[in-house]
């Protein structure tokens, strides 16, 4: 009885110890978006690594491939991959116009809507909810929907 007592203990804080690894592994890939008005992405997950990159795009939205104390090694739209401290992006969700020729931004989430705007390849914005090949999009004060198809950030990342 005692040796099951210990196995049992034993068992329950090996399974304590592994499950925030279990958990925080199942959280990526994640979307993310640039919070901060200035980032820089960096080779590895430290501040002695040097800066690849240097972000002033608020509202762009990265893609979280994994998580290190404190850190996230990101990629961007156009594929490039670093290491960027987490206290610097949001969950917010973030969409990037991508794709060649204007998106038409609707009225409604329906291809012969009223068109209100067109979006020139790299303009960001706040994403919504997306449905049926459709994204609630919003710049500012002006809002409408876009094609899924021409937004990164959208869908499963």
């Amino acid at each position: 009885m005692i040796k099951r007592c210990i196995v049992a203990s034993m068992l329950a804080g090996f399974m304590a110890w592994a499950a925030p690894a279990t958990a925080q592994d199942a959280k990526v890939p994640y979307w993310a978006s640039i919070r901060a008005s200035e980032v820089n992405m960096r080779a590895g997950p430290g501040e002695d690594y040097r800066i690849s990159w240097v972000y002033r795009r608020p509202q762009l939205p990265i893609k979280v491939l994994r998580l290190k104390e404190g850190w996230r090694l990101v990629q961007d739209p156009d594929g490039a991959q670093g290491w960027m401290m987490a206290r610097f992006l949001t969950r917010q969700r973030g969409g990037y116009i991508k794709g060649a020729g204007t998106a038409a931004m609707r009225d409604s989430a329906e291809p012969g809507a009223k068109l209100l705007w067109r979006l020139e390849p790299g303009v960001t914005g706040l994403l919504g909810e997306c449905a049926n090949g459709w994204c609630a999009f919003s710049i500012g004060e002006r809002k409408g929907f876009v094609e899924q198809a021409r937004v990164w950030g959208a869908g499963e990342p």
